[in-house]
């Protein structure tokens, strides 16, 4: 299985800055419109059945890899047409508390967007993206977002230095500059004081009842130097079990896994379990 890193590059797409930061096609503003106006036709009993229809919403819709590094300066990419793991996650959520504050607006999309993709919320450059998942969770915790509750479910705590963009510097075009390369050695020394717990894949069979429809799973890595490989979306499935909603770099969809998580990771030889974090979206 091909997993996704968050290694990303630029992606060849005609664009249009809709301000000094943010840059969008003329397409995905139109797909924005649509998907809005249908979204507002969902009715969820919960936040979590709400986040799983709207990750539903986007089936379909191409895998692309390497999408948010668009022209020489970082800046908020909207793209709609094709999604990598971490940007599906990303616009499902943005989406979600729009649905939440009862929105409508492309410019509360890009707020939201913005609040969820960059530390703090703030858009300052290429470090200020949460390039690691582990710290995605815990900087949307901070905000009200998330909850991690893999320690609640049994998770266990792995010692494990995350410093891949440090230690692979010529897979990440930005880190060529070396403003943005010592800013990501300073991220990375941050994330060390920080542990990694994890709900071990053995486990998680007998764990996924705990686990809700539209909880966030990222897969926790053996992979030197990295703590997640790919992340979605969990969603309970007729055959009363928990797969996994995601943006599948196997497939080239987004799709619902054929087979159960627990299954699924058993094919992933560098696989050791999953991190869950619960959406909140108590910020706004």
């Amino acid at each position: 299985m091909k997993v996704c890193f968050f290694i990303l590059f630029t992606l060849g797409i005609p664009s249009t800055t809709f301000s000094q930061q943010i840059t969008c096609s003329p397409e995905d503003k139109s797909l924005f419109e649509t998907k809005i106006s249908d979204l507002e036709k969902t009715r969820a009993s919960s936040l979590g059945d709400t986040i799983a229809l709207v990750g539903q919403s986007f089936l379909g819709t191409p895998y692309v890899e390497k999408t948010l590094e668009v022209g020489d300066t970082e800046t908020l990419v909207v793209n709609f047409g094709g999604l990598d793991c971490t940007t599906f996650v990303e616009n499902v959520l943005a989406f979600s508390l729009m649905l939440k504050e009862q929105q409508r607006n492309f410019e509360d999309f890009t707020e939201n967007l913005e609040t969820v993709r960059y530390r703090n919320g703030d858009l300052n450059g290429y470090p200020s993206r949460l390039h690691y998942f582990t710290e995605w969770i815990r900087n949307n915790e901070k905000k009200g977002l998330v909850k991690d509750i893999t320690a609640d479910l049994g998770g266990v705590e792995l010692e494990k230095p995350i410093n891949f963009m440090g230690t692979h510097r010529d897979l990440y075009p930005f880190l060529t500059s070396d403003e943005n390369f010592d800013a990501m050695l300073t991220v990375e020394k941050e994330i060390a004081k920080e542990k990694l717990c994890y709900l071990p894949q053995d486990q998680i069979e007998s764990k996924e009842h705990l686990i809700k429809s539209g909880d966030i799973l990222a897969l926790a890595t053996s992979i030197k130097g990295l703590d997640v490989t790919h992340t979605g979306i969990a969603i309970h499935q007729p055959d009363g079990r928990l797969h996994l909603l995601h943006a599948s770099s196997k497939n080239g969809e987004v799709e619902i896994s054929e087979l159960p998580l627990a299954d699924y990771l058993k094919n992933i030889k560098s696989n050791i379990g999953i991190i869950v974090a619960r959406p909140t979206l108590l910020s706004l």
